[in-house]
């Protein structure tokens, strides 16, 4: 029978919550560098944004929840987008009021470059693991995110 260390013996709430955020921090800082260094001109949200637009067509709200920020900002970052020429908004056929953005060629181009940017950071940030404790990490982190977004009774 296995017995669980206590989490104040490992660490205490707000040091756990600290660490995820000093990672998130750290990983966002180090994907900006990356992009910077392969002479890209994006923020970290810009990104996110892009990478969501590579699977498909997407809304403001969705692109907003995604990038972390609100409807407003995402409005005016998807405007520099589109003044690079990398979206496109289409008003939805179903519903003139909706917007759907998605990734013009030179958007698809870009996206393909700055791909290779966010598999370098992942391995930078999982460097040292072995395939077993890679899966294993990326396990871990999706109960912890599971166990925090299930609605208390």
């Amino acid at each position: 029978m296995s017995t669980l260390t206590p989490l104040s013996s490992v660490c205490s709430g707000s040091t756990l919550g600290l660490l995820i955020r000093q990672v998130r921090d750290n990983m966002r800082t180090r994907w900006e560098r990356e992009l910077a260094d392969a002479g890209h001109d994006l923020t970290f949200s810009q990104f996110v944004t892009i990478k969501k637009l590579a699977d498909g067509i997407a809304s403001v709200t969705e692109l907003a929840r995604i990038a972390e920020v609100n409807p407003g900002a995402m409005t005016r970052l998807l405007d520099k987008l589109e003044a690079r020429g990398l979206i496109v908004r289409a008003t939805d056929p179903s519903d003139r009021r909706a917007l759907h953005i998605h990734l013009t060629d030179a958007g698809r181009a870009i996206w393909r470059d700055i791909d290779q940017c966010g598999q370098r950071v992942r391995e930078a940030a999982l460097a040292g693991l072995d395939d077993a404790q890679r899966r294993q990490f990326i396990h871990l982190l999706e109960q912890v995110r599971d166990n925090l977004s299930v609605p208390e009774a």
